[in-house]
């Protein structure tokens, strides 16, 4: 579940990078986000 959601945000941060400068920023915060959350649960040893 966690890593579809990073290859959704990874994906719509891809588009507003191209399509909408102006929305990237907000879509690179959530990547971000979803990075940290994916090396937490790596650290914590939980299976994803």
């Amino acid at each position: 579940m966690l890593w579809t959601i990073v290859g959704i945000i990874l994906v719509l941060w891809l588009l507003g990078f191209i399509m909408l400068p102006a929305a990237g920023s907000l879509i690179h915060i959530l990547l971000v986000i979803a990075v940290i959350l994916v090396i937490v649960q790596l650290v914590s040893g939980k299976k994803l």
